[in-house]
Protein backbone atom coordinates (compact mmCIF):
# COMPACT_ATOMS: atom_id res chain seq x y z
CA UNK A 1 0.00 0.00 0.00
CA UNK A 2 2.83 2.39 0.95
CA UNK A 3 4.61 1.69 -2.36
CA UNK A 4 1.39 2.43 -4.26
CA UNK A 5 0.93 5.80 -2.52
CA UNK A 6 4.52 6.80 -3.24
CA UNK A 7 4.06 5.83 -6.88
CA UNK A 8 0.92 8.00 -7.18
CA UNK A 9 2.70 10.95 -5.54
CA UNK A 10 5.64 10.80 -7.96
CA UNK A 11 3.26 10.67 -10.90
CA UNK A 12 1.37 13.70 -9.62
CA UNK A 13 4.55 15.72 -9.18
CA UNK A 14 5.75 14.73 -12.63
CA UNK A 15 2.43 15.78 -14.17
CA UNK A 16 2.47 19.16 -12.42
CA UNK A 17 6.01 19.80 -13.61
CA UNK A 18 5.21 18.86 -17.18
CA UNK A 19 2.00 20.88 -17.25
CA UNK A 20 3.76 23.98 -15.94
CA UNK A 21 6.42 23.66 -18.60
CA UNK A 22 3.85 23.13 -21.31
CA UNK A 23 1.00 25.43 -20.42
CA UNK A 24 2.11 27.55 -17.43
CA UNK A 25 3.95 30.86 -17.38
CA UNK A 26 7.37 30.80 -19.01
CA UNK A 27 10.32 31.25 -16.65
CA UNK A 28 12.09 34.65 -16.64
CA UNK A 29 14.78 34.77 -19.31
CA UNK A 30 18.25 36.17 -18.68
CA UNK A 31 18.33 37.37 -22.30
CA UNK A 32 16.29 40.37 -23.50
CA UNK A 33 13.81 39.99 -26.33
CA UNK A 34 15.24 40.80 -29.73
CA UNK A 35 13.09 43.92 -29.94
CA UNK A 36 13.56 45.14 -26.36
CA UNK A 37 15.48 48.32 -25.54
CA UNK A 38 18.65 48.13 -23.51
CA UNK A 39 17.92 50.27 -20.41
CA UNK A 40 21.59 51.21 -20.04
CA UNK A 41 21.96 52.53 -23.59
CA UNK A 42 22.82 56.22 -24.03
CA UNK A 43 19.50 57.17 -25.55
CA UNK A 44 17.34 54.74 -23.56
CA UNK A 45 14.88 55.94 -20.95
CA UNK A 46 15.65 55.24 -17.32
CA UNK A 47 13.41 53.17 -15.07
CA UNK A 48 12.37 56.44 -13.42
CA UNK A 49 11.40 57.97 -16.75
CA UNK A 50 9.50 54.85 -17.80
CA UNK A 51 7.37 55.07 -14.67
CA UNK A 52 6.26 58.69 -15.07
CA UNK A 53 6.68 59.08 -18.83
CA UNK A 54 9.21 61.89 -18.45
CA UNK A 55 12.82 62.34 -19.45
CA UNK A 56 14.90 63.24 -16.40
CA UNK A 57 17.76 65.73 -16.63
CA UNK A 58 20.16 66.53 -13.80
CA UNK A 59 22.15 69.78 -13.84
CA UNK A 60 25.35 70.01 -11.78
CA UNK A 61 26.58 73.59 -11.40
CA UNK A 62 30.02 74.15 -9.92
CA UNK A 63 29.07 77.19 -7.87
CA UNK A 64 26.66 80.11 -7.62
CA UNK A 65 28.15 82.65 -10.01
CA UNK A 66 26.57 85.02 -12.57
CA UNK A 67 28.13 83.43 -15.69
CA UNK A 68 27.26 79.89 -14.60
CA UNK A 69 23.79 80.99 -13.48
CA UNK A 70 23.22 82.53 -16.90
CA UNK A 71 24.13 79.24 -18.59
CA UNK A 72 21.77 77.27 -16.34
CA UNK A 73 18.87 79.69 -16.81
CA UNK A 74 19.32 79.79 -20.59
CA UNK A 75 19.58 75.99 -20.71
CA UNK A 76 16.36 75.51 -18.74
CA UNK A 77 14.50 78.06 -20.87
CA UNK A 78 15.62 76.49 -24.15
CA UNK A 79 15.13 72.82 -23.20
CA UNK A 80 11.64 73.72 -21.92
CA UNK A 81 10.87 75.54 -25.16
CA UNK A 82 12.07 72.57 -27.21
CA UNK A 83 10.63 69.68 -25.19
CA UNK A 84 8.04 71.21 -22.89
CA UNK A 85 6.49 68.95 -20.29
CA UNK A 86 8.40 65.89 -21.56
CA UNK A 87 11.37 66.89 -19.40
CA UNK A 88 11.78 66.94 -15.63
CA UNK A 89 14.80 68.98 -14.49
CA UNK A 90 16.71 68.73 -11.22
CA UNK A 91 19.45 71.27 -10.54
CA UNK A 92 22.15 71.18 -7.86
CA UNK A 93 24.83 73.69 -6.83
CA UNK A 94 28.04 71.95 -5.73
CA UNK A 95 29.26 75.08 -3.88
CA UNK A 96 32.72 74.71 -5.43
CA UNK A 97 33.30 71.56 -3.38
CA UNK A 98 34.66 68.43 -5.08
CA UNK A 99 33.05 66.07 -2.58
CA UNK A 100 29.68 67.70 -3.31
CA UNK A 101 30.23 67.26 -7.05
CA UNK A 102 30.94 63.55 -6.63
CA UNK A 103 27.92 63.08 -4.34
CA UNK A 104 25.62 64.78 -6.84
CA UNK A 105 26.99 62.63 -9.68
CA UNK A 106 26.33 59.46 -7.68
CA UNK A 107 22.83 60.64 -6.83
CA UNK A 108 22.03 61.26 -10.50
CA UNK A 109 23.43 57.86 -11.46
CA UNK A 110 21.39 56.18 -8.72
CA UNK A 111 18.28 58.01 -9.95
CA UNK A 112 19.06 56.77 -13.48
CA UNK A 113 18.85 60.20 -15.05
CA UNK A 114 18.47 60.23 -18.80
CA UNK A 115 21.05 62.97 -19.17
CA UNK A 116 23.48 64.92 -16.98
CA UNK A 117 24.39 68.54 -17.70
CA UNK A 118 27.71 69.62 -16.14
CA UNK A 119 28.43 73.34 -15.95
CA UNK A 120 32.17 74.21 -15.66
CA UNK A 121 35.26 72.05 -16.11
CA UNK A 122 35.52 70.34 -12.68
CA UNK A 123 31.89 69.18 -12.80
CA UNK A 124 32.28 67.96 -16.38
CA UNK A 125 35.38 65.95 -15.48
CA UNK A 126 33.65 64.40 -12.46
CA UNK A 127 30.48 63.48 -14.38
CA UNK A 128 32.46 61.96 -17.26
CA UNK A 129 34.52 59.90 -14.80
CA UNK A 130 31.43 58.75 -12.90
CA UNK A 131 29.46 57.24 -15.79
CA UNK A 132 30.14 55.80 -19.21
CA UNK A 133 26.47 55.09 -19.94
CA UNK A 134 24.42 58.18 -19.05
CA UNK A 135 24.96 60.96 -21.61
CA UNK A 136 26.89 63.94 -20.23
CA UNK A 137 26.58 67.35 -21.89
CA UNK A 138 28.96 69.94 -20.50
CA UNK A 139 29.06 73.72 -20.77
CA UNK A 140 31.68 76.38 -19.97
CA UNK A 141 34.68 74.07 -20.45
CA UNK A 142 37.48 76.27 -21.77
CA UNK A 143 39.69 73.46 -23.09
CA UNK A 144 37.87 70.12 -23.52
CA UNK A 145 41.01 68.39 -24.84
CA UNK A 146 43.16 69.44 -21.87
CA UNK A 147 40.33 68.39 -19.55
CA UNK A 148 40.33 64.93 -21.23
CA UNK A 149 36.70 65.26 -22.27
CA UNK A 150 37.20 64.46 -25.95
CA UNK A 151 36.84 61.01 -27.51
CA UNK A 152 34.38 59.77 -24.86
CA UNK A 153 31.32 58.13 -26.44
CA UNK A 154 28.82 59.50 -23.92
CA UNK A 155 30.23 63.03 -23.58
CA UNK A 156 29.89 66.25 -25.62
CA UNK A 157 29.17 69.89 -24.95
CA UNK A 158 30.05 73.53 -25.47
CA UNK A 159 33.26 75.42 -24.80
CA UNK A 160 33.73 79.02 -23.67
CA UNK A 161 37.31 79.14 -24.93
CA UNK A 162 38.46 82.74 -24.99
CA UNK A 163 40.49 84.40 -27.75
CA UNK A 164 43.56 85.29 -25.67
CA UNK A 165 45.21 87.18 -28.55
CA UNK A 166 42.13 89.37 -28.93
CA UNK A 167 42.16 90.26 -25.22
CA UNK A 168 45.79 91.36 -25.34
CA UNK A 169 45.13 93.31 -28.54
CA UNK A 170 42.27 95.05 -26.72
CA UNK A 171 44.64 95.77 -23.83
CA UNK A 172 47.08 97.34 -26.29
CA UNK A 173 44.31 99.65 -27.47
CA UNK A 174 43.10 100.60 -23.98
CA UNK A 175 46.40 100.68 -22.05
CA UNK A 176 49.26 100.73 -24.59
CA UNK A 177 51.77 101.58 -21.85
CA UNK A 178 51.15 98.21 -20.14
CA UNK A 179 54.20 96.05 -20.86
CA UNK A 180 54.28 93.76 -17.79
CA UNK A 181 51.22 91.69 -16.88
CA UNK A 182 50.43 89.91 -13.64
CA UNK A 183 48.89 86.46 -14.20
CA UNK A 184 46.50 85.31 -11.47
CA UNK A 185 44.97 81.85 -11.66
CA UNK A 186 44.33 78.60 -9.79
CA UNK A 187 46.97 76.03 -10.76
CA UNK A 188 44.54 73.15 -10.13
CA UNK A 189 42.05 74.31 -12.80
CA UNK A 190 43.17 72.77 -16.07
CA UNK A 191 41.15 75.26 -18.10
CA UNK A 192 43.02 78.15 -16.45
CA UNK A 193 46.44 76.56 -16.93
CA UNK A 194 45.71 76.00 -20.63
CA UNK A 195 44.65 79.63 -21.19
CA UNK A 196 47.61 80.98 -19.21
CA UNK A 197 50.01 78.95 -21.35
CA UNK A 198 48.47 80.56 -24.42
CA UNK A 199 48.81 84.01 -22.82
CA UNK A 200 52.48 83.41 -22.00
CA UNK A 201 53.17 82.31 -25.55
CA UNK A 202 51.49 85.42 -26.96
CA UNK A 203 53.39 87.75 -24.62
CA UNK A 204 56.74 86.14 -25.38
CA UNK A 205 56.13 86.60 -29.10
CA UNK A 206 55.06 90.23 -28.69
CA UNK A 207 57.66 91.69 -26.37
CA UNK A 208 55.57 91.62 -23.20
CA UNK A 209 56.68 90.27 -19.83
CA UNK A 210 54.72 88.68 -17.00
CA UNK A 211 54.77 87.91 -13.29
CA UNK A 212 52.73 84.97 -11.96
CA UNK A 213 50.72 85.02 -8.73
CA UNK A 214 49.00 81.66 -8.43
CA UNK A 215 46.36 80.65 -5.89
CA UNK A 216 44.79 77.42 -4.65
CA UNK A 217 41.60 78.91 -3.16
CA UNK A 218 39.74 82.22 -3.17
CA UNK A 219 40.96 83.21 0.30
CA UNK A 220 44.46 83.68 -1.17
CA UNK A 221 43.30 86.11 -3.85
CA UNK A 222 43.77 89.37 -1.93
CA UNK A 223 47.32 88.49 -0.91
CA UNK A 224 48.22 87.39 -4.45
CA UNK A 225 46.78 90.57 -5.96
CA UNK A 226 48.61 92.71 -3.41
CA UNK A 227 51.89 90.94 -4.21
CA UNK A 228 51.68 92.28 -7.77
CA UNK A 229 51.34 95.94 -6.81
CA UNK A 230 54.40 97.85 -7.95
CA UNK A 231 55.56 94.97 -10.15
CA UNK A 232 53.05 95.00 -13.02
CA UNK A 233 51.29 97.47 -15.31
CA UNK A 234 48.16 95.33 -15.75
CA UNK A 235 46.68 92.00 -14.65
CA UNK A 236 45.22 89.18 -16.70
CA UNK A 237 43.09 86.37 -15.27
CA UNK A 238 41.33 83.74 -17.42
CA UNK A 239 37.91 82.17 -16.91
CA UNK A 240 39.06 80.82 -13.56
CA UNK A 241 36.23 79.66 -11.29
CA UNK A 242 38.21 80.30 -8.12
CA UNK A 243 39.07 83.87 -9.13
CA UNK A 244 35.58 84.53 -10.49
CA UNK A 245 33.89 83.71 -7.18
CA UNK A 246 35.98 86.44 -5.49
CA UNK A 247 36.43 88.83 -8.40
CA UNK A 248 35.38 91.93 -6.38
CA UNK A 249 38.37 91.27 -4.09
CA UNK A 250 40.81 91.31 -7.00
CA UNK A 251 39.12 94.36 -8.53
CA UNK A 252 39.24 96.19 -5.21
CA UNK A 253 43.02 95.79 -4.84
CA UNK A 254 43.76 96.48 -8.51
CA UNK A 255 41.49 99.49 -8.98
CA UNK A 256 42.75 101.12 -5.78
CA UNK A 257 46.28 100.87 -7.16
CA UNK A 258 45.28 101.96 -10.68
CA UNK A 259 46.06 98.56 -12.22
CA UNK A 260 43.69 97.54 -15.06
CA UNK A 261 42.45 93.96 -14.89
CA UNK A 262 41.69 92.09 -18.12
CA UNK A 263 39.56 88.99 -17.60
CA UNK A 264 38.05 86.02 -19.39
CA UNK A 265 34.30 86.42 -18.78
CA UNK A 266 31.67 89.13 -18.99
CA UNK A 267 30.58 88.58 -15.38
CA UNK A 268 34.15 89.25 -14.23
CA UNK A 269 34.01 92.60 -16.03
CA UNK A 270 30.69 93.34 -14.31
CA UNK A 271 32.35 92.48 -10.98
CA UNK A 272 35.00 95.18 -11.39
CA UNK A 273 37.38 94.03 -14.13
CA UNK A 274 38.15 96.52 -16.88
CA UNK A 275 37.46 94.59 -20.07
CA UNK A 276 37.47 91.36 -22.05
CA UNK A 277 36.70 89.91 -25.43
CA UNK A 278 34.27 87.10 -24.71
CA UNK A 279 31.04 85.33 -25.44
CA UNK A 280 27.42 85.75 -24.40
CA UNK A 281 26.85 83.02 -21.80
CA UNK A 282 23.13 82.90 -22.52
CA UNK A 283 24.01 81.72 -26.04
CA UNK A 284 26.25 79.06 -24.51
CA UNK A 285 23.37 77.76 -22.37
CA UNK A 286 20.98 77.82 -25.31
CA UNK A 287 23.30 75.81 -27.55
CA UNK A 288 23.96 73.32 -24.74
CA UNK A 289 20.20 72.78 -24.43
CA UNK A 290 19.87 72.17 -28.18
CA UNK A 291 22.52 69.46 -27.95
CA UNK A 292 20.75 67.92 -24.97
CA UNK A 293 17.43 67.91 -26.81
CA UNK A 294 19.02 66.09 -29.77
CA UNK A 295 20.40 63.43 -27.42
CA UNK A 296 17.12 63.01 -25.56
CA UNK A 297 15.50 62.67 -28.98
CA UNK A 298 17.70 59.71 -29.86
CA UNK A 299 21.10 60.96 -31.05
CA UNK A 300 24.24 59.65 -29.42
CA UNK A 301 26.65 62.16 -27.87
CA UNK A 302 29.39 60.71 -30.09
CA UNK A 303 27.40 61.93 -33.11
CA UNK A 304 27.51 65.54 -31.87
CA UNK A 305 31.00 67.16 -31.86
CA UNK A 306 31.71 69.60 -29.06
CA UNK A 307 31.47 73.26 -30.08
CA UNK A 308 33.48 76.38 -29.36
CA UNK A 309 31.29 79.46 -29.66
CA UNK A 310 32.92 82.17 -31.76
CA UNK A 311 30.42 85.04 -31.55
CA UNK A 312 32.66 87.37 -29.53
CA UNK A 313 32.03 90.87 -28.20
CA UNK A 314 34.19 93.49 -26.52
CA UNK A 315 32.88 93.90 -22.97
CA UNK A 316 33.83 96.98 -20.96
CA UNK A 317 33.15 98.34 -17.47
CA UNK A 318 32.96 102.18 -17.78
CA UNK A 319 32.80 102.60 -13.99
CA UNK A 320 36.12 100.77 -13.62
CA UNK A 321 37.61 102.83 -16.45
CA UNK A 322 36.63 105.98 -14.55
CA UNK A 323 38.20 104.66 -11.32
CA UNK A 324 41.40 103.96 -13.24
CA UNK A 325 41.22 107.44 -14.82
CA UNK A 326 41.39 105.89 -18.28
CA UNK A 327 40.24 107.65 -21.43
CA UNK A 328 38.57 104.99 -23.59
CA UNK A 329 39.01 105.51 -27.35
CA UNK A 330 35.68 106.41 -28.90
CA UNK A 331 35.77 103.60 -31.48
CA UNK A 332 36.23 100.97 -28.74
CA UNK A 333 33.57 102.54 -26.52
CA UNK A 334 30.98 102.63 -29.29
CA UNK A 335 31.54 98.97 -30.24
CA UNK A 336 31.67 97.61 -26.68
CA UNK A 337 28.98 96.00 -24.57
CA UNK A 338 29.02 98.08 -21.39
CA UNK A 339 28.40 96.37 -18.05
CA UNK A 340 28.76 97.22 -14.37
CA UNK A 341 28.45 100.94 -14.93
Amino acid sequence: MMKKMLSLLVCALFCLSGCAGKNGPAPASSQPDAGSENPSSEAGQSAEAQEDGLLHVGIIQLTDHPSLNTIREAFVAEITALMGSQVAIESDDAQNDMSNINSICQKYIGDQKDLIVAIATPTAQAAAAATSEIPVVYSAVSDPAAAKLTGLPNVTGTSDAIPVESIFQLAAGLTPEAKTFGLIYNTSEVNSVSVIEGAKSYMQQNGLSFVEATITNSSELQQSASSLVGKVDAIFTPIDNTVATAMPVLAGVANMNKIPVYVGADSMVADGGLATVGIDYSLLGTRTAQMAADILGGKRPSEIPYEILSDYSTILNPKTAKELELEIPEEILEAAVQVGG
